[in-house]
């Protein structure tokens, strides 16, 4: 939030006629201070200002001051309950008390009043004249030249008065302008996803979980029924079940989060993010990346003073002699792994990795989780993998298998047979749509952190066409996506559709992005589609789309954060189907589905092959993807080694 005040504030500065966006650089902070305590509104306030200190000078840096106190004061208020009222009042002490110190750094620092003073002469002078080429403001004109010299003699009272009436407007105007925005985020909840540290002695293990149930707030059903559970030092432990199973839920229950059933057993607290307490490890690796180089990230937030031999660390996961790479240059498991070894750093009695493994290739994914069964020999710990898929349990000590809250009998078989009897269907490729021919992209180019991603790649999609995009982390897939949609123009080569740049005709190529919740922006399922589509978008397009991916029409006024993961990618399908693509470039589209969340998604995408839409899918995971795709492109450093049809595949 801070940094996007930050860039709000800049390019108000910057861009001409953007000022409005001063106003708007406030909601940011609004919302930090409606939903945080002072401190967090300080905290940010801070770092705001000083990175628009040293990114744009002064003026920049005072705007995400006042953005920060103007934007706190209202979003404050909202919080406590409080009305216009109590911020006029909280204004009219804080406007003069602004005043005063201005006063008092005027007073010490005299060069600074010197010129302080001087800019004030010149700017009434400058207006004056200004005012003077109009006959009929010559009068007002002189009236202000010769209110000058007692404003520069009574300075103080000028900007006491300034300051306080400047604060007290501006108060009033954000309360007008930020008091809808406000009211409307209050509705959006916000979900704790992770508990507290809590206080008292940190001592994550031995846990025991008795008959621990858990429901969340307004749902109709427990997530979590009657799960008995014990973790001792030395172990690793496999949680698995179906999308919606209560997995996540058990895992923040052991991380620390109370049960609203049942009772949890442990010599102390879990001690989230503390040394020698709980650490969690999340499914999306770049979203834990906090530092700028390595070993940067592997001490953030660590107590000063603490010991720890980073490079032990880095070596040990597998990242020996990275600690000054970029942390943006990593790949995806390489990500994964230095948020493993961020988590060793804190010397954890309990690692749980939810999900880690999801958006990693099948090279990538096999290592990290030996790495992760490895520890519990190395170290006095233990480690739980929540995952949905069973390669990833070969390993495990114990299995825990979930099935609707419940805790079942695990059977090795759960996952297969689910395309059983389900033959390839035989799908039609027309004429070309999207051709790329000599492509290639490189990152920051013509800097010193430049980075190729793509190199010298030919391409032809057609319509109707089923393309599988394969290649490890790194190897230019997600580039790719984005130039095929005309997100991101290639630094050489030309991608053309039907003849024309598609970088000047974004969205004629629909993208579905790897987060399928990051895509979605309405509170409805029907609101989401229909925004998607644009204005002429009405309920009978709506219903159309939602029939086309295979949604209910029911779940139309369902709530967006209500619905699961394979729900939520089908609602993103439909936004880009209501506007008749002719092509869709999906990204991961598998990424975190159980068995029977694939299914629904594969076979979506197989009915929009029969539309004659061409599908393009860039995945890591390809069971059952023949069915969809016909022909396979393997990508390795930014180059098709391969183009092939699918294995499997009728010809």
């Amino acid at each position: 939030m801070s940094s996007f005040t930050v860039a709000l504030s800049v390019i108000a500065m910057v861009v001409p006629l953007a000022t409005a966006l001063q106003i708007v650089a406030a909601v940011p902070m609004a919302v930090v201070a409606q939903r945080h305590r002072t401190r967090a509104l300080i905290s940010a306030a801070v770092a705001g200002t000083l990175v628009a200190f040293v990114a744009a000078g002064t003026t920049t840096a005072v705007t995400v001051a006042t953005s920060a106190l103007l934007g706190g004061l209202v979003g404050r208020a909202k919080r406590r309950g409080q009305g216009l009222l109590a911020v006029l009042a909280l204004t009219s002490v804080i406007g003069p008390l602004l005043g005063l110190v201005a006063i008092t750094v005027l007073l010490i620092l005299a060069p600074l009043r010197e010129l302080f003073l001087r800019t004030v002469e010149n700017t009434i002078e400058g207006v004056a004249r200004l005012l003077s080429r109009a006959q009929a403001l010559v009068g007002p004109a002189d009236v202000l030249r010769s209110s000058a010299g007692a404003v520069l003699d009574n300075w103080w009272w000028w900007i006491l008065g300034t300051m306080t009436l400047t604060i007290v407007g501006g108060a009033l105007f954000t309360w007008l302008i930020l008091g809808a925005v406000l009211d409307r985020l209050a509705t959006i909840p916000v979900v704790d996803h992770l508990p507290a540290a809590g206080g008292g002695r940190v001592a994550p293990l031995p846990v025991t979980l008795n008959r621990i149930g858990f429901r969340y707030p307004d749902a109709r059903s427990d997530a979590l029924r009657d799960i008995d559970l014990s973790i001792d030092f030395g172990e690793f432990v496999a949680i698995v079940g179906h999308n919606g199973s209560g997995k996540s839920t058990l895992a923040r229950i052991l991380a620390g989060r109370a049960p609203t059933s049942g009772t949890v057993e442990r010599d102390g607290v879990a001690g989230l993010g503390l040394t020698g307490g709980t650490a969690v490890v999340l499914q999306r690796p770049e979203s834990q990346i906090l530092g700028s180089r390595v070993a940067d990230d592997v001490v953030w937030g660590l107590p000063p003073n603490t010991d720890t031999d980073v490079g032990a660390l880095l070596t040990e996961v597998g990242l020996g002699g990275m600690g000054p790479r970029d942390t943006a240059s990593l790949s995806g498991g390489e990500m994964q792994r230095l948020a493993v070894a961020a988590a060793l750093a804190r010397r954890p009695a309990l690692l749980i990795a939810d999900e880690a493994t999801t958006m990693v290739d099948a090279d990538g994914r096999a290592s990290l989780v030996a790495l992760l069964a490895d520890l519990p020999r190395r170290h006095r710990m233990s480690v739980v993998l929540v995952t949905h898929q069973e390669s990833e349990t070969t390993a495990a000590d114990r299995v825990v298998h979930l099935h609707g809250g419940t805790q079942v009998e695990h059977s090795p078989e759960w996952m297969r047979s689910r395309f059983l009897g389900e033959g390839s269907a035989i799908f039609r490729s027309g004429s070309p749509l999207l051709v790329l021919r000599g492509v290639g992209h490189t990152y920051n180019r013509r800097t010193p952190w430049s980075q190729k991603a793509l190199g010298d790649l030919d391409l032809t999609v057609s319509q109707g066409d089923g393309i599988l995009v394969l290649g490890g982390n790194g190897s230019g897939k997600s580039t790719l996506a984005w130039i095929l949609a005309g997100l991101t123009t290639p630094s050489t080569g030309s991608a053309l559709f039907d003849g024309s740049a598609i970088s000047r005709d974004v969205g004629a190529v629909g993208l579905s992005f790897q987060h399928a919740r990051l895509q979605l922006q309405r509170r409805t399922v029907a609101e989401d589609i229909e925004s998607a589509g644009g204005p002429e978008v009405g309920s009978a397009q709506v219903s159309r789309a939602m029939d086309a991916v295979g949604l209910d029409r029911l779940l139309a006024g369902r709530d967006i954060d209500s619905l699961s993961g394979g729900q939520m990618r089908r609602v993103v399908i439909a936004g880009l189907v209501v506007n008749k693509p002719r092509i869709l470039v999906l990204d991961e589209p598998l990424a975190g589905l159980d068995p029977p969340g694939r299914t629904e998604i594969i076979g979506v995408l197989g009915n929009l092959r029969r539309l004659g839409i061409a599908i393009v899918v860039i995945s890591h995971d390809v069971d059952g993807m023949d069915r969809v795709c016909d022909r396979t492109i393997v990508l390795d450093d930014g180059h098709i080694t391969s183009d092939a049809p699918t294995p499997g595949v009728p010809s």
